[in-house]
This record gives C-alpha cells, structure tokens and sequence, in this order.
C-alpha cells in the first residue's frame, strides 16, 4: 500500500454520468493487480471526509485508471476535477483476482453491469496475456450505461452487451445473457462484478452448474484497509459464516464462500 498526494490527471472522458480518468503513480502502477482497489480522497478541504474507493480499471507504464459513475456528491467531485490536476490515492488496496494455473487456449468469462465492469478491464487484458480466450458480458438498463464497450472490443476481450431495454445488444437482464450462453457450453471460470442482485444471481448459476466462479464485492468503506470494520459481509468458512472486511480480507472471494442477504 502507498499514498500518493501529487497523482497528476493526464486524462479524463466523460459519458454523461460515467468518467474515466487516468493518472500518473508509477509505484502504485507497477504494484497493482486485477481486482484491487484505490481509496481517493475528492476533496483537499476534507468534506466530504471519507475516500471513496475505486476498482483499477487498468494499470501500466507508471499509469492508473479508474472508472465510475456519479452516485454522490464525493464523486461528483471527482468527475469535476481537470486535466493537469492531482490526486490523492491510497492503493493498490485489498485482495484481487486469483489467475492460478496455465490459462492459454482456456476460455474466461467476465460478467459486469454498470460500474461493475470497472475492474473487469484490466482482468480481461490480464488473463488475455496469459493466452486466455476471455469473453466479457457487459449489462446496463440501457445503451447509456455501457459506454465503453467499444473499448473492450478493441482490446480484443469480445464484449457480449445486455441492455434492460434493448437499445443496444441483448435485451434483459446480463444474467439472462449469461444463462443462455451457458446452454452452448461453459468456459473455465467465470469473473464477476456488479449489482448484488446481479452477482448473487450469477453465482447461484455458476454453484448450480458446479462451475467455479469469482466474485468482486462492493460497499461503503471508511478506510480501505481494515481498521474501522465498516464493510463487512458474512463469509462461509469451515461451513459456518464469519463477517469479514471486504476491504482487506476481498474483495474478491470465490462465490461458494459468499452468504448473500447477511451483509
């Protein structure tokens, strides 16, 4: 973990209520994994008070991204900030994606809805790397709300998009998508963030069919890194469930570990 208070923007896009900025820490560049997280503080003068934390969207040549959406105020500053500003980060932060094994010619799907897919980006170019087949499912209610996935599709990770209304690919649920891709055959493993609906119904599908499956969990934090036991969830250990931190025991856990419905 380090802290950067002087993390230059070099970049930054916007669609409508999504963004996308990219900022210079190449030590934090150079530590950072697929699933792990930043804690960005948005505002100097300290209200709000709390970081807000943020999945890396993609890492490398001493560059971060993060990409998310406008829920609040604390991101409404964030999406104001400019180009030539700087940022001060936390990270990386928590435990990512597990990517053990071999995985050339193995295929990988990655399943995301809305600012869910944040992290899925840098997964996809990770496991692509490693000779993985990877095949993203990308949801949003509408067309608006899966503005980079012409993105995806250029770095050759083969976004399949769902849309509530049809405006744009698949029409319905990102789940419905899923499960019936999962009727044609099945990948290796399947990678997962989004809504907790989304998610909870992805895993029962993967449990269901005995299919492992990896599950990037979201919520509130106070500090990112384990002291103030603020974003806790109810995880299965030895067939008995305990709260643990997502900020530092996940925020990835395999999806036979998550109690849904407990926190």
């Amino acid at each position: 973990m380090r802290h950067d208070a002087g993390a230059r923007i070099l970049e930054k896009q916007s669609w409508g209520d999504y963004h996308l900025l990219r900022f210079e820490s190449p030590a934090m560049a150079a530590e950072a994994g697929p699933g792990q997280f930043v804690m960005i503080r948005t505002n100097p003068g300290g209200d709000p008070l709390l970081r807000r934390p943020l999945g890396i969207h993609d890492a490398g040549d001493g560059r971060l991204e993060v990409f998310f959406r406008t829920a609040g105020r604390g991101t409404a500053l964030l999406a104001a900030k400019k180009e030539g500003e700087t940022l001060d980060v936390i990270g990386p932060l928590g435990k990512g994606f597990r990517l053990d094994g071999p995985w050339k010619g193995q295929a990988a799907w990655l399943v995301g809805g809305g600012r869910g897919i944040a992290p899925l980006y840098f997964l996809g170019r990770g496991l692509k790397a490693k000779g993985a087949r990877v095949k993203v499912f990308y949801g949003g209610k509408t067309a608006a709300e899966v503005p980079i996935a012409d993105k995806f599709k250029a770095a050759g990770l083969h976004p399949a998009v769902a849309t509530d209304d049809g405006s744009l690919g698949f029409k319905g649920f990102v789940t419905a998508l899923l499960k019936r891709e999962l009727a044609d055959g099945a990948p290796r493993e399947l990678f997962v963030c989004g809504p907790d609906p989304m998610m909870e119904r992805t895993a029962a599908m993967a449990l269901s069919r005995g299919l492992p499956a990896q599950i990037s969990l979201e919520a509130i934090m106070g500090c990112g890194f384990g002291a103030c036991w603020g974003c806790v969830h109810r995880i299965r250990e030895d067939g008995r469930g305990h709260w643990r931190k997502i900020c530092e025991d996940g925020p990835v856990f395999a999806a036979d570990e998550i109690i849904w419905g407990e926190g």
